[in-house]
């Protein structure tokens, strides 16, 4: 940990399989005052371990010098990483450093520690090959200076099922069924549906271990306890019984800010439109309940389209979710689909260099080559606005509007017409 000196703290990366308990203790409840949660206890530790190991994280944490006050267990800063498949568009799927627990103490602030974690993690991830890292963020100001854009966007919506609640006449028509099933023995169906939307959508993160104890009920991770069991599941079935959608939901003592009786879906998946909309008719149809919310429906949402009273659903807002940052130009744009024949020559500023330079970006036939040139480029922009474009979540002309990439109209033009097509990226797993 020679990269990582700061005075008066000792920097440790632990062994999440055979690492000092202690300390992994320590540095686990570190990560649950950093945000602000309960004082964990011992199944809660455990379901962290377990996804320690199976995800296979590093883990690195600084500590001050114990003193009679200050914990010589709990590091005053957290950071951890991991790699795993994001789906990048096109069918293609590329390895990318997941980054999580970034914690910093109130006592150890504005003292360069998230940048000396973040420098050292970024590094490690570029001498690995690996192009992409990503991140969910809770404070937004702070990752576009490591060169991370947002990528994706989710909406928190509150739909009225009430007597409201019906489709139109043109609306999508299902034949399959809906069938009320337990977490833990719907887990296997759960998963399964979840890979193959894993695999079909753009901007798609592949789930850590913990989404299994959590979505099967196993631990409620929310309420830092064994689950009470408030979380039901209904699968959807097609109409030749195969399982192509869920939702897992909770009903038990929910009611919004008016005071009206909610149901809030906690993980929701539809292989097929039908689907989707089939999975809502069975949500708006659970007895005592007048509101409905989730807080990750897609931006364009079919389900206001196919209400006869699209009023019924209120999106309370606009999130970002993935914030993605590019690593390794050549790679990272090779393996994104294009979407028109062109070349430009891409000017890229990396506050942190890995991205650095003018690269020549020629497209055919859907695919991109990319090389080095030292061509003086006729696109600009930063590392972090190249995050936001690469999934295709915002388009190069909106970008381009707001200052964030300069060129002349024409090589623009030729950007966008390249940069932007496709479905709009969609990511609904948080980490």
């Amino acid at each position: 940990m020679h990269r990582l000196d700061h005075p008066g703290l000792v920097f440790r990366s632990l062994d999440p399989s055979d690492g000092d308990e202690t300390l992994l203790k320590g540095w686990y409840e570190a990560t649950r005052r950093g945000f602000h949660q309960t004082r964990g206890n011992d199944d809660g530790f455990e379901a962290w371990r377990a996804h320690t190991r199976n995800d296979a994280l590093t883990l690195l944490g600084a500590w001050s010098e114990p003193s009679e006050l200050a914990s010589a267990t709990m590091p005053v800063s957290t950071f951890s990483s991991w790699t795993a498949p994001v789906n990048v568009g096109g069918g293609t799927s590329l390895p990318t450093r997941l980054i999580s627990d970034v914690t910093v103490a109130p006592t150890h602030r504005r003292q360069g520690l998230l940048r000396k974690l973040m420098t050292v993690t970024l590094a490690d991830a570029v001498a690995e090959g690996i192009p992409l890292a990503a991140l969910t963020v809770s404070e937004g100001s702070i990752y576009g200076r490591f060169g991370f854009g947002t990528a994706t966007h989710v909406r928190q919506v509150e739909v009225d099922v009430t007597s409201k609640f019906r489709f139109r006449e043109d609306a999508i028509t299902d034949d399959g069924s809906v069938v009320l099933a337990e977490p833990a023995e719907a887990w296997k169906t759960v998963a399964g549906i979840y890979g193959t939307f894993q695999d079909r959508t753009r901007g798609s993160v592949t789930r850590p271990h913990y989404y299994e104890p959590w979505l099967s009920s196993a631990y409620d991770f929310a309420g830092d306890s064994k689950d009470e069991s408030k979380q039901r599941v209904g699968v959807h079935l097609d109409s030749g019984g195969t399982p192509d959608g869920y939702v897992v939901y909770r009903t038990a003592d929910e009611r919004n800010d008016s005071g009206l009786r909610m149901a809030k879906v906690v993980d929701l998946v539809a292989l097929t439109p039908s689907a989707y909309l089939r999975l809502w008719r069975f949500l708006a149809d659970i007895d005592l309940v007048e509101r409905v919310g989730w807080a990750k429906a897609p931006v364009q949402d079919p389900l206001y389209w196919a209400l006869a009273e699209p009023f019924a659903v209120k999106s309370a807002e606009l999130d970002d979710f993935l914030w993605m940052r590019v690593l390794d130009p050549v790679k990272a744009l090779q393996g994104r689909p294009w979407y028109a024949d062109g070349e430009i020559a891409l000017g890229i500023e990396d506050p942190l260099g890995h991205a650095s330079g003018t690269w020549r970006v020629a497209v055919r036939d859907g695919r991109a080559e990319v090389i080095p040139t030292d061509t003086i480029p006729n696109v600009a922009l930063a590392a972090d606005t190249l995050g936001a474009l690469y999934l295709g979540g915002v388009d190069v002309r909106t970008l381009a509007a707001s200052g964030r990439i300069t060129g002349s109209p024409e090589a623009i033009e030729t950007w966008a017409a390249m940069a932007d097509g496709g479905p709009l990226p969609y990511c609904i797993t948080g980490f």
